[in-house]
């Protein structure tokens, strides 16, 4: 038999009902004793917790409210969930905290620890405006300002997440891991204290998911291998992921079964149990500085959200069970037990708060939404390419001056400007160098980086450089590699992780599309997770690999708003181009990708076998600033007269692509190679221009033909006013296979020269 629809008018009628059948205690005990016999909850502080369940369930009540005449825009409620008032009070307010979408009684909680935003207003008043804000999108929400419903305020400590699974998991081992790390590295400073911990909350049905199980693993991993992680995960387990029940027993076996993490299970629907449980696994947490799992058993009222229908999954009986654990009942009847109450009281309580909650609700119905894209955009991706400038200006001024004896150590008392011309390779080792002088916080990581070197030994000596606390090897896993870079970032510190091939990023990518490039969005930039993501890629790898170590596909990351996607082809621009990736992390926050083309690394020609132009001398940190490459900007190779064809390219395309103008130049025909460097932002602006001056554009492009760069390209030139010829050789739609049938999908001279000539016939 199906279920009954459970709905805000009967959990109001249900919850009156209870409570005033409720036996009086009798004598009322003072507020100092604890709640129920063996509870460190005193009567006190069960009121104060009380008060945050019931703004939780009323903030629920006036979403659905709101939304029964459009003017509410997110009804996933904390109804049933409402035990994480006490994991709110077992914690400190300077604890970071990634939270559960059902997390309304933490919210309420945390606010009530710190002083409020506006001097004399209620915190529990503030904490529902704030959260109301966010269901009406008003631009006045303190910490998305409209752009989504959120539980964050960086005054709490609460960093927001807009995942509905476990994508956040990464990213606070990454917090523990930063929390830990940070009084080791010199010159760092830390927004939490030394003996805070991270905390992260997700549902029972998100430990099924790959971003939860990649976080329990890697915790899992350093606990095996004796490096400790401040953590304490929550699991709310309710039963259901939307219509999909959990198992029995089995979120409990999966949670208890994973190494290195002491498990704490509790009664989430009973106050003082959870209370005394949360502040267990906390103090253990903080005491041990080891990872803790709290597994807290909740229920779910009104469905998953607004739309869901739970009568169509749920019998009657499910429900009901559900219905006779409300949290907000159990509290009553503990306080009432316990003398801290009387039905009365608790009612009246009940009306006043959902009285406070219903007129902020209507007062910020008529509050101004985001009005136009620029707006909405505006945290997404700040540029102030000046101050970087003079970032990259300040890290060569201290290179150059009192720093100069230990660059000189580090480079093993020769510096690479004193080597001779370098290879891609060398070039981004020495970069890389002077970066981790640079930034005391610069972390560089990742599978194969530290004792090895690298795959192709782009990294190597660096560990011996800079020691095992900055660059060191890490599990197999992108997405914890990822995710412990958003969470180090956090933490102060500027991560330089490395993925050892593009496609191995594929599995991990929501890290930067859902994770790393939003958070400054979600954010309105109070929380920052500045990194560099180092990404070995691109195809022409000889007599090796195939599609999983030639991989031609960037069409994902060009899809990310906000993310910055560089492509160095040559040791000249490498150098100056890693400089400002990482100036604009330290500078603004910015997450970059810098796809190192593989092919290239070790390339020394151009034109002849044995002339060494594709080579290039390291310019010395004073040579840094007159060399900088901002953010977005285009380099062009003029031939002859270039003024008959534009070639606009990148990567492995530029080397061609010199090659070819050169040919062509012999045969009379002057061209200009544009090697776009930056393909998002791509260098609109420089390549119109380009384009322009010869009217006739040949676009060399190797990726793939659907969803490649050249698309993009040439959408740029379409919408840039550009009305010459043009003319596109991009790879087939194919993924790259072994040995020499790699060469039948990817683009040659050959294709390059022949794509040339018929633009030139025109």
């Amino acid at each position: 038999m199906l279920g009954r629809v459970t709905t805000p008018q009967n959990l109001d009628e249900r919850f009156r009902d209870a409570v005033a059948g409720l036996p009086p205690a009798g004598t009322r005990r003072p507020g100092d004793d604890p709640v129920r016999e063996g509870s460190a909850l005193t009567g006190d502080r069960a009121r104060q917790l009380f008060d945050a369940q019931l703004v939780s369930r009323h903030l629920d009540l006036a979403a659905r409210w709101l939304r029964s005449f459009n003017e509410g825009f997110y009804t996933i409620g904390s109804s049933g969930h409402e035990g994480n008032a006490a994991v709110a009070a077992a914690l400190r307010p300077t604890d970071p905290a990634l939270l559960h979408y059902r997390s309304g009684a933490f919210y309420c909680v945390r606010a009530g620890q710190v002083p409020p935003l506006d001097p004399g207003t209620d915190a529990l008043v503030e904490a529902a405006r704030d959260v109301l804000r966010g269901v009406v999108a008003s631009a006045a929400e303190p910490i998305a300002g409209g752009r989504h419903k959120v539980f964050g305020r960086a005054d709490l400590q609460i960093i927001p997440t807009t995942s509905t699974i476990a994508s956040h998991l990464p990213r606070a081992v990454g917090i523990a891991y930063g929390i830990g790390q940070a009084p080791a590295l010199r010159g760092v400073e830390s927004p939490w204290p030394g003996d805070a911990i991270a905390v992260a909350s997700f549902g029972d049905a998100s430990v099924n998911h790959a971003s939860a199980t990649a976080a329990l693993n890697t915790i899992g991993w350093y606990e095996h291998t004796d490096r400790h992680l401040p953590l304490l995960l929550i699991c709310e387990d309710n039963g259901y992921g939307i219509s999909v029940a959990s198992p029995p027993g089995w979120v409990a076996e999966t949670l208890r079964a994973r190494p290195g993490i002491r498990y704490f299970a509790a009664d989430g629907c009973d106050l003082a149990a959870a209370y005394d449980t949360a502040r267990e696994a906390a103090d253990w947490v903080r005491d041990q500085r080891r990872p803790a799992v709290l597994h807290l058993s909740t229920v779910r009222l009104m469905g998953h959200a607004g739309a869901d229908a739970e009568v169509a999954y749920r019998s009657n009986e499910d429900i009901t069970r559900d219905l006779d654990r409300d949290p907000l009942i159990t509290t009553a009847e503990l306080l009432v037990a316990g003398g801290a109450a009387t039905p009365d009281d608790l009612i009246t309580r009940y009306d006043e708060l959902g009285w406070q909650v219903r007129k902020v609700a209507e007062e910020v119905l008529g509050e101004p939404k985001l009005a136009t894209p620029a707006q909405i955009a505006a945290p997404l991706a700040p540029r102030r390419p000046l101050r970087a400038a003079r970032h990259v200006a300040d890290a060569a001024t201290r290179a150059s001056g009192a720093g100069s004896a230990a660059r000189t150590q580090a480079f093993g008392g020769r510096l690479p400007e004193q080597g001779g011309p370098l290879t891609l390779a060398q070039t981004i080792n020495a970069t890389l160098t002077d970066a981790l002088l640079a930034h005391p916080g610069a972390l560089l990581y990742g599978e194969d980086v530290a004792v090895k070197g690298g795959v192709y030994g782009v990294t190597k000596n660096l560990r011996d450089r800079f020691g095992a606390d900055r660059v060191f090897d890490t599990l197999l896993d992108e997405t914890s590699i990822l995710g412990l870079g958003l969470g180090a970032g956090l933490a102060g510190m500027l991560p330089i992780p490395e993925i050892q091939y593009l496609a191995y990023l594929h599995n991990a990518e929501d890290q930067l599309r859902g994770e790393a490039a939003t958070l400054s969005f979600f954010s309105q930039g109070a929380f920052r997770n500045p990194m560099v993501v180092r990404v070995a890629g691109l195809a022409y790898q000889q007599n090796f690999g195939g599609h999983f170590h030639n991989d031609n596909s960037v069409a994902v990351l060009r899809d990310v708003p906000g993310l910055v996607l560089a492509v160095p082809a040559r040791p000249s621009d490498a150098a100056p181009m890693l400089r400002s990736c990482l100036a604009a992390a330290a500078v603004d926050g910015t997450v970059s990708v810098f796809l190192e083309p593989i092919a290239l690394y070790h390339t020394r020609d151009l034109f002849q076998q044995g002339d060494n132009e594709w080579l290039a001398p390291y310019a010395p940190p004073g040579e840094w600033a007159g060399t900088h490459i901002p953010v977005g900007r285009a380099r062009t190779y003029p031939f002859g007269s270039a003024e008959d064809l534009t070639i606009l390219t990148f990567g492995n395309g530029v080397r061609m692509s010199l090659r070819v103008a050169s040919g062509l130049a012999a045969d009379g025909y002057g061209s200009r190679v544009v090697d776009l460097r930056w393909l998002s932002p791509l260098p609109v602006a420089d390549l119109i221009r380009e384009a322009s001056a010869t009217g006739r554009v040949l676009i060399v492009d190797e990726t793939r033909r659907s969803g490649g760069v050249g698309e993009g390209i040439l959408a740029a030139l379409v919408d840039g006013g550009f009305v010459g010829a043009a003319r596109r050789i991009a790879a087939a739609d194919s993924p790259v296979p072994l040995g020499p049938a790699a060469q039948q999908v990817l683009i040659g001279e050959d294709a390059i020269t022949q794509g040339a000539h018929a633009l030139l016939a025109r």
